[in-house]
């Protein structure tokens, strides 16, 4: 997954944050020094501040140049690889101004407390960790001179508060930056699935205005077939009007049962072996040209049952009427259907034959309508809801040896006793 600018804007603020830094260090530098004539090493600090220097205008343009091509890990080592460069240079500017004795020396906190907030939680440890040797091992080089008497219990006692803090400000601050991040990945995915149901509704609404709309014609064309059958009983035309319109009341009323159950969420136990008889007889039925080829587990598919309502088997249909449009846009008249068990889910897959997925077309299939020749997008779109609403899960991918794989996965359901 790339990242957009947005993403990036943590690791462009601790850059820019170290500008900042430099900046005050020099004018700390500059105040001891000539302020409170306490003369600090000026010839390494300043040292360390331009290889600070150089090190931050290196990442800064770096990484502005790269931004649109940083993945989420990619990201995460920058930031990490930035943190760990703030703990070298603070220990090293520490080292050179007093070591544990200075003042400032809490601020190897700082670095703590960014990656409690940017990193997992195993290079927060590491941070942590690297925090705690630089404090321990600028306490070590302090000169016997300085730890004698009760200097020695003070230097001791600082040691463990600043160990103490590193955890506190790990611990605390990545726990709520956790939940804050929890909270912002619920927020989005109920803002999305609350997108879904409104594009579903939009189409559920249109949907019924045609169904209603279409009613009428169906119903008096009904009546001029049945006129013009007593007139030519024998004429072959008339006879296939008379099927095709028989189909087309059975799919309003079936669409009727659809509606009315989803409204009154009627779940109720479907045997996975009934499941695949409908798929077969759909196919057989409706496009007699097809080899379906299935290969199922029987023995573990006996009496397993999922929770479905009246919207899972056009859900269904409409991804295996897409693979054979698939098919048979690629001049073959192949598909294969394959289920079985795996860990309490019943996982259908239906491969086609046909040129398979773009990485677009990938990446938009299911969470929108999406427009297509072949008629790919709308089926998809409303098979994938009608799965998440009842517990399940869709897939799609290109199998390796070429066109797609839809795979679809539902809770099997199991009776309480």
């Amino acid at each position: 997954m790339r990242l957009t600018p947005k993403n990036t804007n943590k690791l462009q603020l601790i850059i820019k944050l170290r500008f900042i830094a430099v900046f005050i260090q020099i004018i700390l530098i500059l105040f001891v020094n000539l302020g409170l004539d306490y003369h600090l090493p000026a010839t390494p600090l300043f040292a360390i501040i331009c290889a600070e220097l150089l090190f931050t205008s290196a990442s800064f343009f770096y990484h502005k140049s790269n931004i649109y091509t940083l993945t989420a890990l990619s990201n995460t080592k920058a930031i990490f690889i930035q943190i760990c460069a703030d703990l070298l240079f603070l220990s090293l500017i520490l080292y050179f101004s007093g070591g544990a004795t200075n003042a400032f020396v809490s601020l190897l906190l700082i670095p703590i407390a960014i990656a409690a907030v940017s990193l997992t939680s195993t290079l927060l440890v590491i941070i942590a960790i690297l925090a705690a040797v630089s404090y321990s091992l600028l306490l070590w080089q302090l000169p016997m001179s300085v730890m004698h008497g009760n200097m020695e219990g003070h230097f001791i006692g600082m040691w463990i508060n600043f160990l103490l803090s590193a955890g506190v400000v790990a611990l605390v601050v990545g726990r709520m930056a956790r939940n804050i991040n929890q909270q912002k990945i619920a927020i989005a995915t109920y803002r999305e699935n609350l997108l879904k149901q409104e594009q579903v509704m939009s189409l559920g609404v249109a949907s019924a205005q045609v169904t209603h709309q279409l009613a009428t014609p169906i119903a008096t064309v009904q009546l001029l077939a049945d006129e013009l059958l007593e007139d030519m009983p024998e004429n072959s035309i008339v006879k296939d009007m008379q099927t095709e319109l028989l189909r087309c009341k059975k799919s309003l009323e079936a669409f009727r049962q659809i509606t009315f159950s989803i409204k009154e969420q009627t779940l109720l136990p479907a045997l996975c072996e009934d499941v695949l008889q409908q798929i077969t007889d759909h196919i057989t039925l409706n496009y007699p040209e097809i080899i379906l080829k299935q290969t199922h587990n029987n023995k573990v598919l006996t009496d397993k049952t999922v929770k479905a309502d009246a919207s899972l088997l056009p859900a269904i249909l409409n991804l295996m009427n897409n693979a054979i449009r698939a098919t048979k846009a690629n001049n073959n008249n192949t598909i294969e259907l394959s289920s079985d068990i795996n860990t309490h889910l019943w996982q259908l897959e239906i491969r086609d034959f046909g040129a398979g997925f773009s990485t677009e077309k990938m990446a938009e299939l299911g969470t929108k309508p999406v427009e297509s020749k072949q008629g790919l997008g709308m089926a998809v779109f409303l098979s994938y809801t009608t799965l998440e609403r009842l517990g399940g899960k869709l897939t799609l991918t290109n199998h390796k040896d070429g066109g797609a794989l839809v795979t679809l996965t539902l809770p099997i359901y199991v009776k309480k006793r």
